[in-house]
């Protein structure tokens, strides 16, 4: 009998490294199952297909500014599960990191491409001019003051990296307005944003760097993570999670200055030289 596509991944991940790329459900599911399986992991966010789905805007994102085989910088790779969206989803994956990257011993090329930043310099990034067609942030932008650093200087960098014509994708960027995070604040257990921000500090910065903003939406009105407490059968489930997108998707039309996250994707300039 064949094994479950997302078992062979996750328990043997040099069994898929010649595989085509693969669709964002199995992607998810894989995550899903490693996050629940191994807990060592530290895939919190994926502990439920409810708390997986909040990334199927993210994936789409990605898909649609980048081709497959593009070099994709995972900015700031934290337990790794974007790195791993990308290989699965045949980019050529980058990851760099302030933290060591332990991630790797899972993830189907453990090999590829991975430099631990320096904390003395929070700011600057190892890698030569124009290396990159793509930046990807995923909730890393808004803490770099947290290290040190800060959100312009961080972007100048980005934007020497990326080739011309390259995109800087930002998912998960904190909105000034958020209800869940302002209920966040009153619970001192739950998780809150030290800095929020509006649709002007997005444009204010993206201009700053010298780019072109291409897209920027707003969602998250309903909570995700906390999913992954549910019993399994609900948590793995596909269809409690489409109820739960669409109830989210419903909501944030009405409340969309509410929600709790900005995306964003921006363009450096197409000639030499550009910023």
């Amino acid at each position: 009998m064949t094994p479950e596509p997302s078992r062979s991944v996750i328990e043997s991940p040099a069994a898929i490294r010649k595989e085509g790329p693969a669709s964002d459900d199995l992607i998810l599911d894989e995550l899903v199952d490693a996050a629940r399986k191994f807990p060592d992991r530290q895939l919190l966010q994926f502990r439920s297909r409810i708390g997986a789905s909040q990334y199927r805007r993210l994936y789409r994102l990605v898909r649609r500014y980048t081709r497959e085989g593009a070099a994709v910088l995972d900015w700031g790779s934290g337990n790794g599960h974007f790195t791993y969206f990308l290989q699965r989803a045949a980019r050529a994956a980058h990851g760099f990191s302030l933290l060591p990257g332990a991630f790797r011993a899972w993830i189907p090329d453990p090999d590829y491409p991975f430099i631990q930043g320096n904390e003395a310099e929070p700011v600057r990034l190892p890698y030569a001019d124009a290396t990159f067609d793509a930046v990807v942030s995923v909730g890393v932008l808004e803490h770099v003051r947290e290290t040190g650093g800060d959100e312009s200087r961080s972007l100048g960098e980005i934007v020497r990296v990326l080739k011309p014509g390259g995109v800087f994708i930002c998912y998960h960027f904190p909105n000034q307005h958020s209800l869940i995070d302002r209920l966040a604040r009153r619970f001192p257990s739950m998780h809150r944003h030290e800095f929020r921000y509006t649709s002007g500090d997005i444009r204010a910065l993206v201009a700053g760097a010298g780019m072109r903003l291409e897209a920027m939406g707003r969602y998250g009105s309903l909570p995700r993570n906390s999913a992954g407490a549910l019993p399994d059968a609900l948590a793995r489930s596909g269809a409690v999670a489409a109820v739960w997108d669409a109830a989210d998707a419903a909501l944030g039309t009405v409340l969309a200055r509410w929600c709790q996250n900005y995306c964003f994707v921006a363009r450096k300039g197409e000639a030499l030289g550009l910023r």
